[in-house]
């Protein structure tokens, strides 16, 4: 049974969502200007003004679109399997998705942060987070591919990830879930609060190769982190993370880890940290976690198998967390554009507490605290707050910046943005959502120098805004002009998947810097096949390699015969192209995987088990020429045992190959 007081908080509440939503237009069209087509009109021919990167949520994939236009310009598979050009089923890409509990083709993509230089946007590198089997992604923005995939050992679950500091020194990774951290990891749920730790791992990222490796993780209370951003500016040492479950509760975390009515921002000065770190503080843990990369010359993925990780107690090393109290349950925790303040936004606040850098070290110096919490100081609300935004909305949940003292709040309850001032923290104007919106991204906009010009809501619910498509029905990005005084609703358009927190670059930063073919010449995979004169099947025991090129409109070879039951195939696919944007693609009958789609220059391999004698065909996937229907070809499969020869040709002549690997 509910309490009287519960009772009447949540009758306040219900009153409260329905003056809300009694304010909402009942047609979006009113809120629509006539001249908002004209806004988000890309003419043909023409390109968008920004890349806009978005999280998959279930799906495990990157989406990208143009803005303002909303079209989707690329989905980039990170980690799940993608069929449309064989990500996760060739031969070169299924060691990226290894981990230490296998071959793990599916995850929960959550967050995204762009590499940044000075606290602004560089456009080198897109870092994705993986929740469900903890893992951190760097993708290249030059070629839009997955380079690396990093486990993270000691990681119940990777969602308060992957923030960076402002000179992408580090991308930051917070559990989610807590875990047992001792020797023993048999232990009773009920033994949480003893056994039971958070971590959050600090991944050093080279400055030239953007490679990964995990510098130290910090051993913490067991309370579950939710979001992270790293300090600019005079806060440059800093990071703060959102944390909620204070009361560490392992059950009904609805009701138990709704107790308190305050939770934590916890700062971490990082600079300190990673000096600890050099000293060789802290204890060396045996673990294990899989760090996969792609080699862009090889054009293969390898997947090592590490073994150590070095983790720091902050209860021994004082000066390097504190909690400071922040009503509740946060979920954003967002740092303004001159590094000054810091917005806790609580999903079951009322308001939004605002918090100052300089109050923050002010009040650390005097040890101004309200005790610890797990030997962790405990900084005092007051001593740590700027101020708070009264009565903004329902749900805050995240906050991003445009760089002119405004700060933009999302309310997943009463469905809004909300557009206040930083500097008398004053409501200025708000606008619906249709309908829960999550997370917002204005280009840059957690960044030193946001752009002034877009807002872009994630909304979780879409009931009457698309046709319907069955029981699911597609998810929704909204477009904000935010140029002026009063947002202004553009534009909204279906997203792929669940999309959670995104980031957007300007085109110009990243479009002449795109790839647009691998030199040929340049092209180190062991299997590469430079020419047609190259092209060959070889046994080696039971497996066949066939060295393949492809060109606009034949394979070479494209008849092959001598391959019986039980062998393993192994289709080494050269794409002979030296042209932008031509890809061929190559499929089997019957084949058990997918595709495989090769880019111009590059060599990809799709293996193959013939599971039944016959004559297979085999063709190009991706539209090449008007010729494309041509591009095909045959192979033979006979019966275990049989002496038919190893053969492979084109125009009807078959040549035997009998070399064989030693």
């Amino acid at each position: 049974m509910k309490s009287a007081n519960q009772l009447l908080v949540l009758a306040a509440g219900i009153t409260t969502l329905l003056s809300f939503s009694a304010c909402k237009p009942k047609n979006a069209a009113t809120v629509v200007d006539a001249d908002a087509a004209t806004k988000v009109y890309v003419a043909p021919g023409k390109y968008d003004e920004f890349y806009n990167f978005v999280s998959g949520g279930f799906n495990g994939q990157v989406t990208v679109y143009g803005i303002p236009s909303g079209r989707v310009l690329k989905i980039i598979p990170v980690f799940s399997v993608f069929p449309e050009n064989g990500y996760g089923y060739s031969e070169e890409t299924k060691p990226m998705l290894n981990t230490t509990h296998g071959f793990v083709p599916w995850d929960d993509q959550h967050h995204l942060e762009l590499s940044q230089t000075n606290g602004e946007i560089d456009g080198r590198w897109l870092f994705a987070n993986a929740n469900n089997t903890p893992r951190v992604a760097r993708i290249n923005l030059s070629t839009f591919r997955t380079e690396e995939i990093l486990e993270l050992p000691n990681s119940g679950g990777n969602h308060s990830s992957p923030f960076i500091t402002e000179n992408t020194e580090y991308v930051v990774a917070g559990t989610r879930f807590s875990e047992p951290m001792g020797d023993n990891q048999d232990v009773p749920i009920s033994s949480y609060k003893k056994n039971f730790h958070g971590t959050v791992s600090f991944i050093k990222v080279d400055s030239l190769s953007g490679r990964l490796s995990i510098a130290f993780q910090l051993m913490l209370p067991p309370v579950d982190f939710d979001l992270s951003h790293a300090g600019k500016g005079p806060s440059h040492d800093w990071f703060f993370f959102s944390c909620y479950n204070t009361e560490q509760a392992h059950t009904l975390l609805e009701v138990n880890a709704s107790q308190r009515d305050k939770d934590f921002i916890m700062a971490v000065n990082w600079k300190k940290a990673a000096e600890y770190a050099r000293q060789g503080k802290g204890i060396i843990k045996k673990v294990v976690y899989a760090h996969n990369v792609y080699d862009e010359k090889t054009h293969t993925a390898t997947s090592t198998i590490e073994k150590e990780v070095l983790v720091m107690d902050p209860k021994e090393l004082k000066d390097v967390v504190y909690f400071i109290p922040c009503p509740k349950s946060p979920h954003g925790c967002d740092v303004d554009p001159t590094g000054e303040y810091i917005v806790g936004s609580g999903k079951l606040a009322a308001l939004i507490p605002v918090f100052s850098f300089s109050k923050i070290q002010k009040a650390i110096a005097d040890k101004n605290y309200e005790g610890d919490y797990d030997g962790i100081p405990v900084i005092k609300y007051d001593a740590a707050l700027y101020g708070e935004v009264k009565k903004p909305g329902l749900g805050p949940l995240h906050t991003e910046f445009d760089g002119r003292g405004n700060a933009y709040t999302s309310f997943f309850i009463s469905s809004e943005v909300v557009k206040w001032s930083l500097k008398d923290l004053k409501v200025l104007d708000r606008v619906p959502t249709y309908y829960s919106v999550g997370h917002l991204s204005i280009p840059g906009g957690d960044t030193r120098n946001p752009s002034n010009k877009y807002l872009i809501a994630y909304n979780k619910i879409t009931k009457d805004r698309y046709l319907p498509t069955g029981p699911e029905l597609a998810q929704s990005a909204q477009l904000y002009d935010i140029s002026g005084d009063k947002m202004q609703l553009l534009l909204d358009f279906p997203t792929i998947g669940e999309p959670h927190y995104a980031q957007a670059l300007p085109a110009d930063l990243i479009r002449q810097k795109s790839v647009k073919f691998f030199k040929i010449e340049d092209n180190a995979h062991p299997y590469a096949a430079k020419g047609e004169k190259q092209a060959k099947a070889v046994r080696d025991g039971n497996k066949i390699h066939v060295y393949m090129t492809a060109i606009r409109s034949h394979f070479v070879p494209d008849n092959i015969e001598g391959v019986r039951l039980g062998d393993e195939v192994y289709f080494h696919v050269t794409n002979q192209e030296q042209d932008w944007d031509i890809p061929h693609g190559f499929a089997v009958k019957g084949n058990n995987n997918a595709e495989i789609l090769i880019m111009p220059g590059e060599t990809c391999t799709l293996k193959w088990i013939p599971e039944k004698a016959g004559v297979y065909p085999i063709y190009c996937t991706d539209f090449c020429s008007a010729l494309h229907q041509e591009m095909q070809g045959y192979v033979r499969v006979s019966p275990a045992g049989s002496k038919v020869p190893l053969a492979y040709g084109t125009n009807e002549t078959l040549a035997d190959s009998v070399i064989a690997k030693k």
